[in-house]
């Protein structure tokens, strides 16, 4: 990992050693204090005001969260690498601010991008690999260069499952050569998940104020969901991916996992928008300039209609912990004014299964050589190159676990005019909005709401992740573009976090912040971790 050696200014070390010493692994206190700002509570709105209130300074936070990821990584492998030019971007947007004002909820923020987001400066853009180590991208990626406009400060590169997950069968979910194995800071020895393990666990464990992931199906709100914050997976479009690593154009998007549902909603803002160099983002036209904060209502539950989906993989959920944690957040939609619509069914998933991996193999190959070819720089020029790189270097790239998905990928055609593969995307595709479309118009829905995951099970990179009883409802949204929100629930066995997603239509990302944000703000069930050793 790469750290600016800079001496801290005395404050700052003070600030850290109060918040890191005074409040011992397993304590409950969550507390991360600096400038006098409880910045585990903090939203984006409290940090700018503690900015124009001269409480804090952009260069002062960022400088904090160097020093904390210093201090907390080496436990926790959360973080691949920090930017040396962190803190010149934050003294100039602390100029900036005193000379012009601030340029978005975003000004002097410290944000981590997942470590598949390109960066075109001394940030290395990898996905987790050294065979992309020694090229730098031509340019940012369109929503990296959103949040620089918007005057964030990109803190550093987030640990990831390498390859967004999509490397081996049996791969350990939040492990990376570059980064190690990712470690839940809820209990050290439990799954972060994937594959933005890595900015789940740095948003959950304060290295920054705010991250970003990104999901192909699952990985923005599975490790939100693990690590007991907040993820938005926006519909497909909404965010670009032009210049972020693929697994599929079809599915494929960034978005925002942050502590709570308003920094969410600030992070989205921002980082939506067109781009010329991702056409799926031209539909998204009429809907990229939308403000979520101001969807944030707690009130916005009452008179909703709430569909609840209890299925995980085709099967009633089996586990006593979430069934209670989704009957305590029914509990809480009723309060709240809601009318709940339990156990519902969506048709046509298993049509949806059947399809949607095969589909993926062929667009991972299409749009990974695609992507690959435009990078400039030494690197395996393909998917092919790539699979012979982790063979020459098996030693760092596969000690645990091998790339029979890579292999599989290869051995399709990569041709997206490919019949049986168009016939494959449509079902999978067609399918997915179906269940959604059909279930939310039967039962006159504003938002189903699912379990996002089960309790994180123990690392085993020999043995890869424990999908037995794995529980998540990622798929219906994921496969079809559809917007999901994830919400910090409650608790398995005390300390591993459970949260609910809610999902609806196309473009439905204010109906979701509002709903989200209502049931946040009325459960208050996200807790800071203590970072125990086990259970």
């Amino acid at each position: 990992m790469r750290i600016p050696r800079r001496l801290l200014a005395l404050p700052v070390l003070l600030t850290l050693l109060i918040t890191l010493v005074g409040t011992p692994a397993g304590a409950s206190s969550g507390a991360v204090r600096f400038g006098g700002v409880d910045l585990d509570k903090a939203t984006v709105l409290d940090l700018q005001k503690a900015f124009r209130d001269r409480k804090l300074s952009s260069a002062g936070l960022t400088s904090f969260y160097l020093a904390r990821i210093r201090a907390l990584n080496p436990r926790l492998h959360a973080v691949i690498e920090t930017n040396p030019d962190a803190l010149k971007a934050a003294q100039m947007s602390d100029r900036h601010r005193r000379q012009h004002g601030a340029r978005s909820l975003l000004e002097g923020v410290p944000v981590l991008l997942k470590d598949n987001v390109d960066t075109a400066d001394r940030q290395h853009s990898t996905a987790g690999s050294f065979a992309l180590v020694r090229s730098t991208p031509a340019r940012d990626a369109h929503l990296a260069r959103q949040l620089r406009d918007a005057g964030a400060i990109l803190l550093g590169k987030a640990n990831l499952s390498e390859w967004a997950n999509f490397r081996s069968t049996n791969s350990s979910s939040g492990w990376s050569a570059r980064g190690g194995q990712g470690n839940n800071p809820h209990v050290l020895d439990r799954n972060p998940c994937g594959s933005s393990s890595g900015s789940g666990q740095a948003a959950a464990a304060n290295l920054a104020s705010v991250t970003i992931g990104t999901e192909t199906d699952g990985s923005i709100v599975c490790p939100s969901g693990a690590n007991g914050v907040v993820g938005i997976k926006p519909t497909l479009g909404l965010v670009s991916r032009s210049g972020v690593v693929p697994i599929s154009a079809q599915q494929d998007t960034a978005g925002p996992i942050t502590r709570s549902v308003t920094d969410a909603a600030a992070v989205l803002s921002v980082i939506q928008g067109v781009d010329r160099r991702d056409s799926a983002t031209i539909e998204a036209g009429p809907y990229v300039r939308r403000d979520y904060t101001r969807a944030l209502d707690r009130n916005a539950l009452r008179g909703k209609r709430i569909g609840v989906w209890r299925v995980s993989g085709g099967n009633p959920v089996n586990d006593a912990a979430v069934n209670a944690v989704i009957d305590s957040s029914v509990a809480a939609l009723r309060r709240q004014g809601a009318t709940v619509i339990d156990n519902l069914t969506l048709p046509g998933l298993d049509v949806v299964d059947a399809n949607e991996y095969p589909a993926l193999l062929v667009e991972f190959k299409h749009d990974l050589n695609a992507y690959l070819a435009g990078r400039p720089g030494p690197h395996p020029g393909d998917l092919a190159g790539l699979i012979e790189f982790n063979r020459r270097n098996a030693a760092i790239e596969m000690p645990y676990f091998g790339q029979e998905i890579f292999e599989q990928a290869q051995a399709t055609s990569g041709d997206l005019s490919d019949p049986t593969y168009k016939a494959q995307r449509a079902a999978a595709t067609d399918g997915a909005r179906a269940a959604i479309d059909d279930t939310i118009r039967a039962n006159r829905l504003d938002a189903i709401m699912a379990p996002t995951n089960g309790p994180a099970w123990k690392t085993d990179l020999e043995n890869g992740a424990d999908f037995e009883g794995f529980i998540g409802s990622s798929t219906p949204a994921a496969v079809s573009g559809y917007p999901n929100v994830t919400v910090p629930a409650g608790f398995a066995r005390q300390y591993l976090p459970i949260g609910v997603s809610f999902f609806a239509g196309r473009w439905s990302e204010p109906t979701l912040v509002s709903v989200a944000f209502a049931f946040e703000q009325a459960t208050n069930a996200r807790r800071a971790p203590t970072y125990r050793e086990t259970l």
